[in-house]
C-alpha cells in the first residue's frame, strides 16, 4: 500500500474562459458560495492529513502570497512558462516533488474530503463511471488496470478528473518523462496527462479511483460559476452583451 506524503496543486492558468473576473483575481482565488477554490481543495487535503503543499502559480501570483503564512508546510512555486505553454510547464517546474503525491488542479471544489484519501495501492486518477456521452477524457480499465483513454470522451467508462495520485517509483518515471518532453523534445503545448497517458502509457500500470459525480465540481467556464453561484449571474449577463 502506498500513501501520499505531500500534494501538488496546479494554480497557474490565466482562466480566460472566467473572464472578466479572472483579469484581476486568479482563477483559483474566486469565491464560490463564500470559499474561494483553492481553500476548498487545501481543507481536503488538511482533512486527510496531507500539509505539505506545493502551489504552482504563475497569473496574478502575487495574489498568492499569503498562503504560505495562512497554510504552514505550503509553499508556492512559480512557473514562468505559464503564458506560452500549457500545463506540463507547471508539472515541470514541481518536478522534485512527484513522489507518494497527490497532483490536483485548484479551480475545483471539493465537497467530500474523502476523495482525496492518502492510502492508494496503484498510481492513477479519481474517476467517475459514465454511461452516457461525455467530452471529457474516458479511460477503459481492464482488471483494475487503465487500457486506454479517449481525449474526446465517448460512452461508457472512466471519466478522468484532475485528482491523481502517483507511488514514488511512478513519481521517479514521471519527472523523467517531464524533463525529457519538456527539455528534450521542447513539448510545452501538452497537458502534463498526456505523458503518461498518451506519451509513454506503456511504462505505467494506473488504476482509477471511484468516486461520485456530486463530490467534487470542476468549475471550467463563467456559465459554470454562475450556475453554482447565482450571484456571478451579473457578471455573465454583462460579459454575454460585451
Amino acid at each position: 500500500m502506498n500513501k501520499v506524503k505531500r500534494a501538488v496543486i496546479v494554480a497557474a492558468g490565466i482562466g480566460q474562459r472566467m473572464r472578466p473576473l479572472t483579469l484581476t483575481t486568479p482563477k483559483p482565488l474566486i469565491s464560490v458560495n463564500g470559499t474561494r477554490m483553492i481553500d476548498s481543495v487545501i481543507a481536503a487535503l488538511h482533512a486527510n492529513g496531507i500539509t505539505e503543499i506545493h502551489v504552482v502559480v504563475g497569473w496574478l501570483k502575487e495574489a498568492f502570497a499569503s498562503l504560505p503564512e495562512q497554510y504552514p508546510g505550503l509553499t508556492l512555486i512559480e512557473n514562468p512558462y505559464f503564458d506560452s505553454c500549457n500545463n506540463i510547464s507547471s508539472l515541470y517546474m514541481a518536478r522534485e516533488h512527484l513522489e507518494d503525491v497527490i497532483i490536483l488542479d485548484a479551480d475545483q471544489i471539493i465537497f467530500q474530503p474523502e476523495i482525496l484519501s492518502p492510502d492508494f495501492e496503484r498510481s492513477g486518477y479519481n474517476a467517475i463511471w459514465t454511461d452516457g456521452e461525455t467530452w471529457e477524457w474516458l479511460m477503459q480499465v481492464e482488471d483494475g488496470v487503465v487500457r486506454s483513454c479517449s481525449r474526446t470522451g465517448g460512452r461508457g467508462g472512466w471519466q478522468l478528473f484532475s485528482i491523481s495520485r502517483w507511488s514514488a517509483e511512478d513519481g521517479r518515471r514521471l519527472r523523467r518523462h517531464l524533463e525529457i518532453e519538456f527539455e528534450e523534445k521542447q513539448n510545452r503545448q501538452i497537458y502534463w496527462d498526456d505523458v503518461p497517458m498518451f506519451c509513454y502509457p506503456e511504462e505505467y500500470r494506473l488504476g482509477v479511483r471511484p468516486m461520485r459525480r456530486e463530490d467534487v465540481i470542476e468549475i471550467d467556464s463563467l456559465e459554470e460559476l454562475a450556475a453554482i453561484d447565482p450571484s456571478y449571474r451579473t457578471v455573465l449577463g454583462g460579459n454575454t452583451h460585451e
